[in-house]
């Protein structure tokens, strides 16, 4: 007869210090998304400050979670750094509801670690539901929108040596055609595109280790080839020795791998370039909606769709769908008993 495993009393220092060992470790796999183990580890290193870093986990109760999560909540955001920029004291609903799922898979792994006997996030109050206002806008671009947005020039060199349009061009074609996470394009590598006679694919390392395959355009090959072909070689000549930057799909003008921040800069260069009828303000995630939307409204099944995202579920995918300006009328234009009445 096998022994349960033993408790072991481990400070919440301690603990944070493994688990985020355990992260890093997931983030080198592939399992977790760097943008992910960043928000983990600034979520319960946090967690650890308030719940006090001497304190034995296993004397943690749902209480001491309640109040721990009172406390983060009224503590003012430190993304806003200019106090005109969010209204009203401490943290949002949905942050406050984040650094709740943080500190939950944190304790999830404890439990499976037997630093603690019980999870006490089963005792914690419910997370809060979020009354934050409606968006004002649509978070997808209409069509016309995503098609000047397509054509409009992200590049603003300051020097010769530093006009990116090539790459800017590729960039926004991928958001918008393809529809990738942000990190998915950053951490692309030249290995993961596959360049055929007749069709080119990349392969995409999504979230949780997950890969998909999908196939690119004619006109969004062509866009990758010219890339591929007159940019890229003399960006990555600017850092030989750095075996990341030759692997990378998608380099900086000093001949570094793009990062998530540099893909946001250059999308707000293009939306500023937009004429003043179509301009709306957009994120990657903006333009990973767009996909979804304008797809479904073409016609395409939110299956092939949720495959394309990288979705596990047509109903995350689901969350991705906005409303389309006219789609309700057209349908009820379109309803097989409309004339029945004529």
């Amino acid at each position: 007869m096998v022994a349960p495993p033993r408790l072991e009393r481990i400070t919440v220092d301690e603990a944070v210090r493994r688990y985020l060992a355990a992260v890093e470790i997931d983030t080198v796999r592939d399992v977790l998304s760097p943008a992910t183990a960043r928000s983990y580890t600034r979520d319960v290193t946090e967690f650890a400050r308030l719940a006090g870093p001497g304190t034995v986990l296993d004397d943690i109760s749902g209480s001491d979670v309640d109040t721990i999560l009172v406390r983060y909540q009224a503590a003012p955001d430190a993304r806003f750094t200019d106090p005109g920029a969010k209204t009203g004291p401490g943290r949002s609903t949905s942050t406050v509801n984040r650094f709740r799922q943080s500190v939950s898979r944190f304790f999830s792994h404890a439990a499976r670690e037997c630093w603690v006997q019980a999870d006490p996030m089963l005792w914690a109050s419910p997370p809060a539901r979020s009354r934050e206002p409606l968006r004002a806008a649509r978070t997808a671009l209409s069509a016309g929108a995503a098609r000047s947005l397509l054509t409009a020039d992200a590049a603003m060199p300051a020097r010769a040596d530093q006009n990116l349009a090539a790459r800017d061009r590729l960039v926004l074609a991928l958001l918008l055609v393809l529809g990738p996470r942000v990190s998915e394009l950053a951490r692309a590598d030249v290995a993961d595109l596959t360049r055929g006679d007749l069709h080119t694919t990349w392969r995409i390392r999504g979230k949780g280790g997950h890969t998909r395959t999908v196939a690119l355009s004619p006109p969004l090959a062509d866009a990758l080839d010219a890339y591929l072909t007159g940019l890229r070689p003399s960006l990555a000549e600017r850092r030989p020795d750095d075996a990341d930057a030759q692997r990378a799909l998608l380099l900086s003008w000093r001949g570094r791998r793009i990062d998530t921040q540099a893909v946001r800069g250059l999308l707000r260069r293009a939306v500023n370039r937009m004429p003043d009828g179509m301009r709306r303000e957009a994120t990657p995630h903006a333009l990973r909606h767009t996909t979804a939307t304008l797809l479904v409204a073409e016609g395409w099944d939110v299956k092939v769709v949720a495959e394309l995202l990288g979705h596990s579920s047509i109903a995350t995918t689901g969350v991705y769908l906005d409303r389309v300006d006219g789609e309700l009328a057209a349908a009820i234009r379109s309803h097989p008993l409309g004339s029945a009445f004529e």
